[in-house]
């Protein structure tokens, strides 16, 4: 598994380190009724929608970069996310990046949120509205250790779990990706509800957020669902694999080049070139 893994972090890290893609280019949503095409980390969306700015349980980060449209579905979610949380008297929402204005591939950043249906959350909930000022230039809470193996108790708060369960809970959700030493730390105080967790994947990074990714809405027949996450817990083996140091030569290598886009994405992106 561990080679399976370094091998998806390097094409991931390619396309991070990529140059600007042509997606980036496309300041409005693409026309049409809403359809997500294609994989989370190959595909587009038809008729994103943006997440409104301004609301009363939510706020959103970096505005500036126009990273807040998504399949209406994801706004959705994020609205009922956030009025839980707001009842809860947990804090204030905060979302991070989505998808752009068409989906597609970013020059950096991510090598998914392309169709429309992720969504960075972060994994603290102010009891203040945070200002313009640091809602532009956010700073993250980095709630893990510095050698990742496990949480930082000092900065950890039964509200992040609580966040976390909220989400995995939600029937649109079908995975949220955490750094393993987060998802160590809820196997840890889940008690015996466990059945949320199975929806929470250890993954790379992700020490100061969660990556939501919804599942394919029954009406974008060309949205590529992924396979459900294996069952279980993931709280055993399968966890302890993302603290043992990786083998001997299963990283770096000639770098790859992204995989070709769907039909309906490159045509979508042929006739924006040639119209613009």
């Amino acid at each position: 598994m561990r080679q399976w893994i370094v091998g998806l972090l390097a094409l991931a890290t390619v396309q991070v380190l990529a140059a600007p893609t042509p997606w980036q280019k496309i300041a409005h949503p693409i026309a049409g009724n809403p359809q997500a095409i294609g994989a989370f980390a190959n595909g587009c969306i038809v008729g994103a929608q943006p997440l409104q700015l301004e609301a009363a349980n939510y706020q959103v980060l970096r505005p500036d970069q126009r990273r807040y449209y998504g399949h209406p579905d994801l706004l959705l979610f994020i609205v009922r996310l956030s009025n839980q949380v707001k009842h809860l008297g947990l804090g204030n929402l905060l979302v991070g990046d989505m998808a752009m204005p068409a989906g597609g591939r970013f020059g950096s950043g991510h090598a998914s949120h392309q169709s429309g249906l992720d969504a960075d959350i972060w994994l603290q909930l102010p009891r203040q509205r945070w200002s313009a000022a640091q809602l532009l230039k956010p700073q993250p809470l980095d709630l893990v250790t510095a050698n990742g193996r496990d949480i930082n108790a000092n900065l950890w708060q039964p509200q992040t779990a609580m966040l976390i369960k909220l989400a995995a809970e939600d029937p649109e959700v079908t995975r949220i990706f955490v750094s393993p030493a987060i998802k160590k730390q809820l196997c840890r105080v889940a008690g015996q509800d466990r059945g949320w967790l199975t929806k929470v994947r250890p993954w790379f990074g992700h020490r100061a957020h969660m990556h939501v990714r919804l599942r394919c809405p029954a009406d974008s027949r060309e949205c590529q669902e992924q396979a459900p996450p294996p069952a279980g817990d993931g709280c055993g083996a399968e966890l302890d694999s993302w603290f043992l140091p990786a083998k001997p030569g299963t990283g770096g290598g000639p770098a790859k080049q992204p995989p070709p886009l769907p039909p309906s994405c490159q045509a979508l992106l042929d006739r924006r070139l040639v119209t613009e």
